[in-house]
């Protein structure tokens, strides 16, 4: 008990100390930046049930299609991005990203109220979502790194990324306790008015960027999202490298066991109604962005450090192993749920943890140039060919959840198999 005393008082002093490291003249900013990071992380949490909640209503073969239209949709928006910050100042970039996505989740709401049959505008959304997901953190962070000094960031960003914690939070909330009074397509314009406040929350950061925190001369590294020859080599560094094949290879397996449970998701829960499935999800989302908020103070800085990177990483892939093998027995809605609810909150709290550190054991060249490969063309690539196989398996052979989670359980191991392998890799 004392243990866990001395613990708690440790955690809690530390988050009243990275109040104090706040300086008078960046009180203004600070505060405006955890306030849009609140904004954003609570508008996608809403949108989220939303897009979720659609999945129901489409066969596996259908959304199958989606993920595989998400695969190339995604990349082209990052080459479309690169173009883009490439010819227009990175000032304008900001504000511009942010109202084009308002402004179209306003249009989705006003074409959806207005039709009777919105199957195709439901499937764009769906689609469009994802690639907000994509993009509204990265641009974010990119944003922070334009606006603070490498000093400031590691005093405040610690502050800022608690705005978005507490978005995570706070967001899921909303459909969760009124998608069923209020209905989806309202949430899509709260969600909309929501980002429309992120504008003039962006422009009083640039003008407290000039006039309190005299950084003028701050701008954000944004190679990463430049398409130049770099970005191209980091495919030959993936294929050419070993220890890089074995981390595309667990992303993989990642990609693979959480689209079984999402597609697995998706069918029990098309006995409900649309606005009841909202609920459903955004209850999930709420509970796994307070878990994975607890664990971050208490639990994730020591995982690794006591069990080690190979226990940490092959962790979560039993868990999932064991879960699957009782869905195959139990088929039932709070099972599967049960199941998304600790991949996810063991992947945001740990395994994700642990899956950056393998990246301090690469080169600084091959880290830059491999990661943005692994991170959305291994992952959305994943996404697509997982898609595809769970409707095989589903449709095409007629494979039952018995069967289908069977074939999961045996993923999974493999998964474990592959996580100890790197673990002990990366501690040789």
């Amino acid at each position: 008990m004392q243990q866990i005393n001395n613990k708690m008082n440790k955690h809690i002093a530390k988050f009243f100390n990275y109040f104090s490291q706040v300086e008078s003249h960046e009180i203004m900013a600070t505060l405006a930046a955890f306030t849009m990071a609140f904004v954003l992380m609570a508008s996608y949490f809403i949108l989220r049930p939303v897009r979720d909640a659609m999945a129901s209503d489409w066969s596996d073969s259908e959304l199958s299609f989606l993920w595989n239209l998400q695969f190339f949709i995604s990349i082209g928006i990052v080459a479309l991005y690169g173009f883009i910050i490439s010819k227009i100042k990175f000032k304008h970039v900001v504000p511009i990203v942010y109202s084009s996505f308002a402004a179209s989740f306003l249009g989705f709401y006003l074409v959806t109220k207005n039709l009777n049959d919105s199957i195709f505008v439901d499937k764009a959304f769906y689609i469009w979502v994802s690639a907000f997901s994509l993009f509204h953190l990265s641009v974010f962070w990119s944003f922070m790194s334009d606006t603070f000094n490498k000093e400031q960031g590691k005093r405040l960003f610690a502050i800022i990324s608690a705005g978005a914690s507490l978005g995570a939070i706070v967001g899921p909330m909303i459909p969760a306790l009124f998608a069923d009074v209020l209905g989806v397509d309202n949430l899509m314009l709260i969600a909309a008015i929501g980002l429309l406040m992120v504008v003039p929350i962006v422009l009083s950061i640039y003008h407290l960027k000039e006039k309190q925190l005299k950084n003028n001369n701050v701008h954000a590294d944004l190679s990463q999202f430049k398409l130049n020859n770099s970005w191209y080599s980091g495919f030959k560094a993936v294929i050419t490298n070993r220890y890089l094949i074995s981390i595309a290879a667990f992303i993989l397996l990642y990609v693979f066991i959480g689209s079984f449970v999402y597609f697995e998701q998706k069918n029990l829960l098309a006995q409900y109604t649309r606005p009841q499935r909202a609920e459903i999800l955004g209850s999930i989302d709420w509970i796994v962005n307070s878990l994975t908020f607890i664990m971050a103070f208490f639990i994730t800085g020591c995982v690794v450090k006591k069990f080690g990177m190979a226990l940490t990483l092959s962790l979560m892939p039993l868990l999932l192993f064991f879960g699957m093998i009782v869905l195959a027995f139990a088929p039932m809605v709070i099972v599967v749920l049960a199941i998304q609810v600790t991949r996810r909150v063991g992947n945001y709290s740990v395994t994700r943890l642990a899956r950056e550190m393998l990246f301090t054991q690469v080169t600084v060249d091959e880290r830059f140039k491999a990661k943005p490969v692994i991170d959305i063309v291994v992952y959305r690539g994943g996404d697509a060919i997982s898609g595809s196989l769970f409707a095989a398996l589903t449709e095409t052979l007629g494979f039952g959840l018995l069967v289908v989670s069977l074939i999961g359980a045996f993923i999974a191991s493999i998964w474990a198999w592959l996580a100890m392998k790197i673990g002990y890799t990366y501690e040789k």
